[in-house]
């Protein structure tokens, strides 16, 4: 089956970035909210990224004003009916995206694939409230999706062969590379990147400066950005959810969120979005 036509559900920072790489890539996309405001914030989003790059001349402008002119937004969910691609980047709650999969199963076309953006949550739980669950399927984009390269593909237990090999061209399609994992808490990344940010906030609480911890995995291990500015960076909520996910999901200790995290997200210093986490940041999250 040939991808022609995709929707996105959600438009918050993932469901923007993850819209403008697929409509960037010449794909008419439905992008779906139930806020407009939420829709509109977006586009402006959009529109501000690309004029960036006009002005550097990374792109022209034909490729601005076409990128903009494949985005449709709408309020209403029956608008996807007719897509061959739904891809849902709603917050990362399994209950929320149970809902939402559970209705637009029986909203769109058969051959449609039904695709979840989750970071660890269970493909096959997801899958199991559908009406095809051989068409449903994890991919994980990465946090800002039209920087980073890579691309999580997640099957579940009744997902397809098919429904595999088409996600997977898809994602070349649309210029990123996808990498195939097992359908277990964390899948590949988050499975070894956050329980190392875990530790190292761990650290921290055992009296080592963040400044410290970042210098030493930035100069002696050779990390782009030091585990507590990424900690900030992702956002402390998101961090603690992960490493609850991985503690529920595998009933292991060494999973266990530091409680410094867990204080840190009571206080609502949950990093750069927050304006203070392990670091102080501006109105711009500098």
């Amino acid at each position: 089956m040939a991808i022609k036509k995709v929707a996105v559900i959600g438009a918050g920072l993932m469901g923007t970035g993850i819209t403008q790489v697929i409509a960037g890539a010449g794909f008419p996309v439905i992008w779906q909210d139930v806020s407009v405001q939420q829709l509109e914030n977006g586009m402006d989003r959009i529109e501000k990224v690309l004029s960036k790059q006009v002005s550097k001349q990374k792109i022209d402008n034909n490729h601005k004003v076409k990128t903009l002119s494949n985005i449709s937004i709408t309020q209403e969910l029956k608008a996807v009916s007719d897509v061959d691609l739904l891809i849902e980047a709603i917050p990362e709650d399994i209950n929320l995206k149970q809902t939402i999969f559970s209705q637009v199963s029986k909203l769109v076309q058969p051959n449609c694939i039904l695709v979840t953006n989750t970071s660890g949550l269970s493909i096959t739980a997801i899958a199991a409230v559908t009406t095809c669950p051989q068409k449903v399927i994890g991919a994980h984009f990465f946090y800002p999706a039209p920087l980073m390269g890579l691309v999580e593909i997640i099957p579940g237990l009744a997902t397809s062969k098919e429904t595999v090999e088409e996600i997977g061209q898809f994602i070349k399609d649309i210029g990123k590379t996808p990498v195939h994992c097992y359908d277990y808490p964390g899948f590949i990344v988050n499975r070894l990147l956050i329980p190392l940010v875990n530790e190292a906030i761990f650290m921290v609480m055992e009296g080592n400066a963040p400044e410290t911890v970042d210098a030493a995995m930035r100069l002696g291990a050779n990390h782009p950005m030091g585990p507590i500015a990424l900690a900030d960076y992702v956002g402390l909520d998101t961090l603690l959810a992960t490493m609850e996910g991985l503690y529920t999901g595998f009933k292991d200790p060494k999973y266990r969120p530091c409680p410094l995290l867990v204080k840190k997200v009571e206080a609502g210093h949950l990093g750069r979005k927050s304006g203070q986490g392990f670091y102080q940041y501006d109105t711009n999250g500098n």
